[in-house]
């Protein structure tokens, strides 16, 4: 095995990791991300005690504890090229010998745990409503720049998808992977659950119009009416599925979870979007803490 060059793993001057400038002793093994840099001191708030914090970039880091539970937050920023830097970053903080550049023998399992804001794309799936992603389906692309292999459910469902929604390899190849059952377990209680589509962007791949046209006007519809035996999409946002996706690669157990701001079937958005994503979070840490 050759060691991993310096130009793939950027190592800085004091031995963290380029883009989170965080070293591997900084970085907890349950990981709470969040989109808004900002968010991380309203989780980390939480902690009886810190341990570390950083900030570079977008890309804030607070390690601390909750009782005897050692937890990180993380910011992402927005969207899945985001999420391409940061599960990668992590899983080389845990599983590559910075000192030899040598993929660690042991490998160490990560819990990442997404807390965010979404939009629903189900009439009964209300604003203010919280739900977990059993699946995160990407038309984002990233998974498509990996070696990566997809259940033959999964295919079916796939290609129901593209077939129902009209999704053609022009705009995206989309793929789909599940959550880790062993999180999505404890995350029952007060969340609606179903299939989070991962965006590439906010207005145009989410259907929305300002001052342009669409390519696929009727995406809306098509999403929201989108049936695969149990399954239907709930909501979408721009990262999950980027999180499930490479951290099914990599060997990492990941979860979402959503606050919902905006309903795009009624035309809603939340007039207490805060309160909610703060009592996502307090729900949410008090789960984690028991794990």
């Amino acid at each position: 095995m050759q060691p991993i060059a310096a130009s793939e793993l950027i190592i800085n001057d004091r031995g963290a990791i380029y883009h989170l400038d965080v070293r591997p002793e900084e970085i907890a093994p349950t990981i709470i991300t969040v989109g808004d840099p900002d968010r991380v001191r309203e989780v980390s708030k939480h902690f009886d005690r810190f341990e570390h914090r950083s900030h570079h970039r977008e890309f804030v880091t607070h390690t601390g504890y909750i009782g005897n539970k050692r937890i990180s937050v993380v910011s992402t920023g927005i969207g899945t090229d985001n999420i391409d830097i940061i599960l990668n970053e992590l899983d080389a903080l845990v599983n590559i010998d910075f000192e030899t550049r040598l993929i660690k023998e042991q490998h160490t399992t990560l819990t990442i745990i997404r807390v965010g804001t979404s939009g629903s794309l189900q009439q009964d799936i209300s604003v203010d409503e919280l739900v977990v992603s059993s699946h995160g389906l990407g038309i984002d692309n990233l998974l498509n720049f990996y070696q990566s292999q997809q259940s033959d459910d999964e295919i079916q469902l796939l290609h129901s998808f593209t077939t129902h929604t009209q999704m053609h390899q022009s705009i995206s190849q989309p793929y789909i992977n599940r959550a880790s059952t062993a999180l999505l377990k404890h995350f029952t209680e007060g969340f609606k659950q179903g299939i989070t589509v991962t965006c590439p962007g906010f207005y145009g791949p989410q259907g929305r119009v300002l001052r342009l046209g669409l390519k696929n006007p009727q995406l809306i519809n098509r999403l929201t009416d989108f049936r695969f035996g149990p399954h239907r999409i709930t909501n979408f946002e721009m990262e999950t599925a980027g999180i499930y996706g490479l951290g099914k690669l990599l060997g990492h157990h990941c979860l979402s979870l959503s606050a919902i701001v905006a309903n795009r079937i009624s035309k809603e958005f939340s007039k207490k979007g805060q309160a909610t994503v703060e009592g996502l979070i307090q729900k949410t840490l008090q789960i984690v803490a028991g794990i």
